[in-house]
């Protein structure tokens, strides 16, 4: 896991994170209604990047290729073809996931939380909460659109390790852009991102330990495993 993250210390990487949040919830507010005050050009720039924050444009492609890399594989008659296209659609299989499986949780705990959304703040101030039976104004804690896109850059940084940092910035430009807009609250957005990178390093421990796209080094380390077609 990320950031030193062990089964023995976890405790207090979750104690880290509630103080964070809590250091975090007194500027909130003003933070939220700053970020919404920007002007043209950034307001219309913050307005068009926020859609990156959602999650069909990348589950759908993924779940297509596979679905497509699959079927090919399993007709295929030439085993390096085969095996090429397994490992195609393992690829597309952990896009999939690595991007799903964190943004459904998400969308589950900010229900089941219901914090208030800026939106409505005037009437319900920064911590009113609706819980389990609530609409979108009430579905705040923590950031859908953040967690998937830094579940998306951390899916994409797994796979080809060179475009982290651009993966990274345009995570960070989502995450700012959910303030923008006025949706979320910077906690929100903490949260938001913290959710996306843990599930998408949970995902791939769980391929990496079944050997699907990843594997384990012998220093304990994930890796992607390398495929090669052989000559002939």
């Amino acid at each position: 896991l990320p950031f030193g993250i062990k089964s023995r210390n976890w405790p207090y990487f979750l104690l880290g994170l509630v103080v964070v949040l809590a250091l975090l919830a007194p500027i909130d507010h003003v933070v939220s209604v700053t970020a919404h005050a920007w002007p043209e050009p950034f307001a219309g720039f913050f307005a068009t990047i926020t859609e990156l924050g959602l999650s069909d444009w990348i589950l759908i492609p993924s779940l297509a290729l596979f679905v497509v890399c699959m079927a090919l594989a399993l007709i295929s008659r030439r085993e390096q073809s085969k095996a090429a296209l397994f490992h195609a659609a393992g690829m597309w299989a952990f896009v999939f996931v690595g991007v799903g499986l964190p943004g459904l949780v998400a969308n589950i705990a900010k229900r089941l939380i219901g914090r208030a959304r800026p939106v409505v703040y005037d009437g319900n101030g920064t911590l009113a909460f609706q819980s389990i039976f609530n609409d979108w104004q009430f579905q705040s804690f923590p950031s859908g659109h953040s967690t998937t896109i830094f579940a998306f850059a951390m899916v994409v940084s797994f796979l080809w390790p060179k475009l982290f940092w651009p993966a990274i910035v345009v995570a960070v430009l989502v995450g700012v852009s959910r303030l923008a807009v006025g949706m979320h609250y910077p906690t929100d957005v903490v949260a938001g991102a913290v959710l996306g990178t843990m599930g998408a390093y949970r995902v791939r421990l769980y391929f990496a330990r079944r050997g699907w796209v990843f594997a384990r080094a012998a220093d304990g380390s994930v890796e992607r495993r390398k495929f090669a077609l052989q000559a002939g």
